[in-house]
């Protein structure tokens, strides 16, 4: 007999808080949103809203505008009622790309607390996808039983890229323990000890805290040094940050099985939370491996694969890989560009469900305790995004999916004998095509009640001037744009805006470029932001080197044409790139950065080869 797990929405309410909002918000339980996407289920579902509806937006607008230290790629959380320097506020804690966290007044915007923790690591590997600085990258987690924020720092420390786990207390922002150096080691399939590498290892995805232990996934730096990267889930006790004797690493094949030497099956999901059901199972996607597609093994390589793991990451309890993930390989087509979104109990034979979407663009609706039991796919665009659930006023599931500039809304039926999804309706979001496609959403909503669901959207950069972002609000009965304004800028077209609005007590908060942006009833119609500076946030070059952009238009081995910007052909030598582990396998009709020096016979001889985003206006110039 099948043993339903009985998942619980944990978006936790500060019932002792009754005191009305500034702004004339009238008093209400006060919601806080303490984890990435509101609950380990990753639903994205504020259903405690009874402030904003469909009708609140004649007066909504921009409030507060607060200035941060650097690019923000976490999403904020909030904590009500929290005691800072003798005085009660409603705060809202950020951590940025200098390692810099944030506790914010939730209404008026002051910074009550800001701590620092060390020197950001500039350009790892040569990858400057990120920005110059790589910090605090994967969404942080609070336990407000504890008084903590859990957030995990890529320190330089003495010339040496290191990831710390810290604990710090809510009120004061210091370290209520030891910091904890982050290290695992594991077994290959040959049986040789594998150490985790800090160097060649990002931390992207938000960070999960369940059945009292702290969990996060790591993936590599525009695939540079794919030789020594590989996929990891770490695990550590909550209460002394003691790491677990068992980890999980995603790729155990040495060079004998991987033709290119090419590991990885990175857990990076656009830094999309890893999710937990109330067991304590743990759910994450990976991404591409050896792009020659052969490297597959269900004992020693998930690569493109949606797993479910035991809490104590000793045990893949089951695992789903499409049936194309050899073309995936091939041609860089992650499954775990998005996240996997656990759904809470349904009726019906198959109360426990789960979705998943990656660049390939299909949506898979899935047995969430037998994940290779997939009912049904849904073509719903490419994504480097994560899906949200909420629950209609007829009672009835919606599953949000933000493929391509388009949000849809899907009705879940559990009724006949395979569950399945209906398209309501669907909203185009401008997202301005200058990064990748995909965007993130999450839904406010007074539990079902009628005209109050909202879907929160914001979209990729738009062209010109500093790149600015836009914040959405959607009805999702109709499809119809309720409210749309900029809500921050995104210079960093290199870098993915992964940005994921949080509504919580009637507002709104934007994490951005130096920037967090609150939104509400009262503000203003017309968001006037201060300018954001637009400089050059590329790798430096050395003397006599060269980078240019370009779409590809043949490739055979390390033997590349790319068409330029111009309409110009250009012949790249790519086979320093590959023996020196710096190269992200291209593909045909998509875009590439070349690093390196113009040969005698006007070849690029490419000493590093990485991804470039597909829409030449995202482009930087040449140099």
């Amino acid at each position: 007999m099948r043993e339903s797990f009985v998942a619980k929405v944990a978006i936790t309410l500060f019932l002792a808080a009754t005191m009305a909002l500034s702004g004339g918000i009238p008093a209400q339980a006060q919601v806080n949103v303490t984890t990435y996407h509101y609950d380990n289920l990753r639903t994205g579902w504020n259903q405690n809203e009874t402030t904003l509806t469909q009708g609140s937006f004649s007066n909504f607008g921009l409030l507060q505008t607060v200035s941060l230290d650097d690019q923000v790629d976490a999403q904020p959380l909030l904590v009500n009622g929290v005691t800072i320097n003798g005085n009660q506020h409603n705060v809202v804690y950020v951590a940025t790309e200098n390692n810099s966290v944030y506790a914010i007044d939730a209404q008026s915007g002051q910074v009550l607390l800001q701590t620092n923790l060390g020197t950001p690591v500039q350009y790892p590997l040569g990858c400057g996808n990120n920005g110059p600085n790589v910090g605090i990258d994967g969404t942080p987690v609070i336990d407000t039983t504890t008084g903590n924020i859990y957030v995990i720092a890529y320190v330089n420390q003495n010339n040496t890229p290191t990831y710390f786990l810290h604990a710090l207390s809510l009120t004061t922002l210091a370290d209520t323990a030891t910091p904890v150096q982050i290290s695992a080691q594991s077994t290959l399939k040959n049986g040789s000890r594998y150490d985790f590498q800090a160097s060649v290892q990002r931390q992207r995805p938000g960070l999960l805290l369940s059945g009292g232990n702290l969990y996060a996934g790591f993936g590599s730096f525009c695939d540079f040094s794919a030789n020594r990267s590989r996929g990891w889930v770490l695990g550590w006790q909550e209460s002394t940050l003691s790491p677990f004797a068992t980890n999980k690493l995603n790729n155990q094949l040495t060079s004998r099985r991987s033709p290119d030497s090419f590991y990885l099956t990175s857990v990076w999901m656009s830094g999309y939370g890893l999710a937990a059901n109330s067991a304590g199972s743990v759910y994450f996607v990976t991404g591409n491996s050896d792009y020659s597609g052969t490297t597959l093994s269900k004992n020693y390589n998930i690569t493109e694969t949606a797993a479910q793991m035991s809490g104590d990451l000793t045990t893949l309890q089951s695992r789903f890989t499409p049936s194309d993930w050899s073309q995936l390989e091939n041609y860089d087509e992650d499954f775990g560009s998005g996240g996997l979104t656990l759904l809470p109990p349904q009726s019906g034979t198959f109360p426990d469900l789960a979705v998943a979407v990656g660049k390939a663009g299909t949506l898979f609706l899935m047995d969430a305790d037998n994940l290779h039991s997939v009912f049904n796919t849904y073509n719903v665009g490419s994504c480097w995004c994560g899906q949200s659930y909420f629950v209609g006023s007829d009672g009835l599931g919606r599953v949000v999916t933000s493929g391509n500039s388009t949000v849809e809304f899907w009705k879940l039926n559990t009724s006949g004998r395979r569950p399945s999804l209906t398209e309501v309706t669907h909203a185009d979001i401008n997202n301005g095509n200058t990064q990748d496609p995909g965007f993130f959403t999450t839904i406010s909503s007074n539990g079902t009640t009628a005209g109050s669901a909202i879907v929160w959207a914001v979209g990729r950069p738009q062209n010109g001037g500093s790149f600015p972002i836009t914040l959405s609000a959607v009805n999702p009965d109709n499809g119809q744009v309720l409210f749309s304004e900029t809500a921050g800028g995104w210079p960093n077209t290199g870098g993915n805006a992964n940005i994921v609005p949080v509504e919580a007590n009637g507002l709104v908060y934007v994490a951005s470029y130096k920037m967090l942006t609150i939104f509400g009833p009262g503000g203003s119609p017309i968001a006037h932001l201060p300018p954001v500076q637009v400089v050059d946030r590329r790798v430096p070059l050395a003397p006599g080197e060269h980078e240019i952009y370009g779409t590809v238009r043949t490739m055979k081995g390390a033997n590349i044409v790319i068409t330029k910007r111009t309409g110009e052909e250009l012949q790249v030598d790519a086979s320093l790139a590959q023996s020196s582990a710096r190269f992200a396998e291209p593909a045909v009709g998509h875009a590439l950065i070349a690093r390196g020096t113009i040969g005698k016979s006007g070849v690029f001889e490419a000493s590093a080869i990485l991804h470039a985003k597909d829409h030449p206006a995202a482009w930087p110039s040449d140099r």
